[in-house]
């Protein structure tokens, strides 16, 4: 037997027919088993018509599960409470405002309040003012009480949920509980302790403050006390009086102006000042007085003189006109005016004599009383230099008391702003919206557990069907025959009834298996550019895929098209078909030269004539790979229209691929639900090595209506109708299938 089956590079054997096998190189076939498992929608709908029982099992599993967990949950309630972050509130102290615009300007502040608001410190203080340590419906009463404490914090803690808001400043937070009431008690509990644990906080916060501050204080109290000691103290050896005058900030200066001393200069200074002042104006008057004939004060004294000389030297001009100067009372008047003006100068003489005395001493006085200020102010600078000098660490001194002063005041005024804030206790959050007894129960939830029971078995029932569909992973309908094996499907012949027999049926004009191999015979004229091959090789995956019932149904067909047909039984180690006589057929034919029209037999079937396999050999494949079964292909040839060869299954035999090589044409057998994807490919792998040409898949013992729904089209499914061929004479033998057990080719 040559094993080297290889196909040439230019093209298909050129033996297609009656041919023997090429001595040419070997190459594997081009089907990937990968490549086949692709889920698209059509497959998905044909999974589910398929394993449609499996998928409405699970459905209803699910549905069933749904309503018996609804029946048998506990009823929970859940009762909500919505709180506002930020809440408006009035600032009562500068340090309140402050944090109350801190708080507003924080972004996160609304999540840190929802961190706090599920804290173990909030559900151990609801435990506490609840007195859940002590309900016995809540927690076990046979712990401690410490026992009983964490227990309860924990149940609480469990039962709450926190929603964050995703904008805006309201959280809401829940509580489960299988009584309505004691939900939305402990609800209200929760929003209540953590309202007082956050003022609680705040409070404690406060007083660490205080007692920090009430430290501080009474340490710059002590350095206070100290420092004006250490003042008072060096004043004293020093001899240092201060007079306690402050300076512009309204503290104390230590400037020379605060001494005795100082003072006393400064009011010596003043009075020099202004005695200098006297001097200088007295000085200036008496100058005046010298430079000056007539002051106002001689003006005064003359006036009246000078008034009546002026009436006088009037009346002397207006007489004047009418009189002569030496007249009597002209000279009369003369002499007074004369008189007058002697008097005039007399006056005037005595009063700027009297005036330059009287300012001349009081010249004398001021510049006295300049020059005895001018000596004392000399003394009292000597004094307050000393004083300086003295008074530096006296200044050193002063500076420290202020400063501690102020630090006590700072610390002091502090001390009260926290005080203040710390009673007043605002609190971050308030309570919106309480919480209410529901009405109803959050779980368990009918719709959505059905819907969840829905949804669920319809995926287990799903993921199951396409596991099995793909764990099995066989042919069953004409869209896995194209897509899986990547051939034609010539036909698909219903699965017949269990009682039926299949010689029947195939007689049987009427019946689902006669129309599927009257499609299939339509089918097989495609095959080819040339019609209907003259010889086809029939062949399945492995035994038992009606194999040989198809090849007999072909055969029977077109013998009944009026086609001159020869069935050939090439399966040497198990035969389908039964003769009469035993020593004849085509093993006896492989081993002699005798004509093959001995050989061949005629049937109760007009135009159909059988070749048996003869014998069984004990090696049939070397029988197969001699030329004689091609020579034998040519003898008959010519008598018959077709030649039709039942050959073994493909897998685990040698037979297969040397007829397929001799047959040139195969039609492939695939038992629809039973036949594995990867087992078909690799027999067909193994088929076109020899490069046989592969007409097509026929698909037999098909459960799926879908795929046959035109079989039996207007007849019905009834049975029992003969074609009539006649009676089997003497020179016929009739065509009888071997009954096969369940791992032989289960002919029905």
């Amino acid at each position: 037997m040559n094993n080297n089956l290889t196909v040439p590079d230019q093209g298909p054997w050129p033996v297609g027919q009656f041919g023997q096998l090429p001595d040419v190189p070997f190459r594997p076939g081009n089907r990937n088993y990968l490549s086949t498992n692709i889920l698209d929608f059509p497959t998905l709908m044909r999974i589910i018509q398929h394993w449609r029982w499996l998928v409405l099992g699970a459905v209803a599993a699910g549905l069933a599960l749904a309503v018996l967990k609804t029946l048998l949950t506990t009823p929970v309630y859940r009762s909500w409470v919505t709180l506002e972050a930020n809440p408006p509130m009035v600032a009562v102290t500068d340090e309140q405002s402050r944090e109350q615009q801190a708080t507003l300007n924080s972004f996160d502040f609304v999540a840190t309040q929802v961190g706090l608001l599920g804290s173990r410190a909030v559900a151990e203080r609801t435990a506490e003012d609840l007195n859940l340590a002590n309900n016995p419906e809540f927690v076990p009463q046979d712990a401690d009480a410490a026992s009983r404490l964490r227990m309860a914090t924990g149940r609480v803690a469990g039962g709450l949920q926190v929603i964050a808001p995703e904008v805006g400043e309201l959280i809401k937070f829940s509580y489960d509980s299988t009584s309505p009431e004691f939900s939305a008690s402990v609800a209200n509990g929760i929003a209540d302790s953590f309202i007082n644990t956050a003022l609680q906080r705040r409070y404690e916060a406060s007083a660490y403050a205080r007692n920090f501050l009430e430290r501080q204080i009474g340490k710059t109290r002590s350095d206070l006390e100290t420092s004006e000691r250490s003042m008072v103290a060096y004043a004293q050896k020093e001899g240092i009086i201060t007079t306690g005058g402050t300076s512009a900030d309204g503290k104390q200066s230590g400037s020379d102006t605060n001494s005795l001393q100082g003072e006393s200069l400064i009011a010596l200074n003043q009075a020099l000042a202004a005695a200098t002042a006297r001097r200088v104006a007295a000085e200036g008057a008496y100058r005046e007085s010298q430079g000056v004939g007539q002051t106002a004060d001689v003006t005064a004294a003359t006036q009246a003189l000078r008034q009546q000389q002026a009436a006088l030297e009037a009346e002397y001009q207006q007489k004047r006109t009418f009189m002569k100067p030496d007249h009597p009372d002209m000279l009369s008047l003369r002499s007074q005016i004369d008189e007058l003006g002697r008097q005039v100068g007399h006056e005037s003489a005595q009063t700027s004599a009297g005036r330059n005395n009287s300012l001349l001493a009081e010249y004398r006085g001021a510049l006295a009383a300049e020059q005895m200020l001018q000596g004392r102010v000399s003394g009292l600078k000597g004094q307050v230099l000393n004083l300086r000098g003295r008074s530096i660490q006296y200044t050193i001194l002063q500076r420290d008391v202020d400063t501690n002063r102020s630090l006590y005041d700072a610390l002091l005024q502090r001390y009260k702003e926290i005080g203040v804030a710390g009673g007043i206790g605002v609190a971050p959050v308030s309570i919106v919206d309480r919480a209410t007894a529901p009405r109803l129960p959050y779980e368990p939830n009918l719709f959505a557990n059905l819907l969840f029971g829905l949804v669920g078995g319809l995926v287990l029932g799903l993921g199951g069907a396409i596991g099995l569909e793909f764990w099995s992973d066989t042919i069953k309908t004409r869209e896995d025959v194209r897509k899986k094996l990547t051939l034609a499907c010539l036909g698909v012949v219903p699965k017949t009834p269990s009682k039926a027999n299949f010689v029947e049926e195939l007689e049987n004009p009427r019946s689902l298996v006669a129309e599927a191999y009257s499609a299939l015979v339509a089918a097989l004229r495609f095959s080819s550019d040339k019609g209907t091959p003259k010889i086809i090789f029939v062949t399945s995956t492995r035994p038992g895929e009606g194999k040989s019932s198809s090849a007999l149904a072909l055969a029977e067909n077109f013998a009944r098209r009026h086609k001159k047909v020869l069935l050939v039984d090439s399966d040497m180690r198990k035969p389908a078909f039964k003769a009469a006589n035993e020593h004849i057929g085509l093993s006896k034919l492989l081993t002699t030269d005798e004509p093959a029209s001995k050989h061949i037999l005629l049937t109760q079937y007009e135009n159909l004539s059988l070749l048996p396999s003869g014998p069984v050999p004990p090696n049939p494949a070397d029988l197969l790979s001699t030329p004689r079964m091609g020579n034998i292909l040519k003898e008959v040839a010519p008598d018959y229209d077709l030649v039709i060869i039942d050959g073994p299954p493909t897998l685990g035999l040698a037979d297969p691929p040397l007829l397929a090589a001799i047959a040139g044409s195969v039609a492939f057998v695939v038992e629809a639900g039973k036949t594995r994807t990867r087992s078909a490919i690799e027999a067909l792998n193994r088929l076109e090595l020899t490069g046989t040409h592969i007409l097509g898949v026929l698909l037999t013992k098909s459960a799926d209506r879908n795929t046959a729904y035109g079989y039996g089209y207007g007849y019905g499914y009834g049975y029992g109708y003969g074609y009539g061929y006649g009676t089997v004479t003497d020179n016929r033998t009739e065509i009888l299938m071997i009954p096969r057990g369940a791992d032989d080719d289960g002919d029905e």
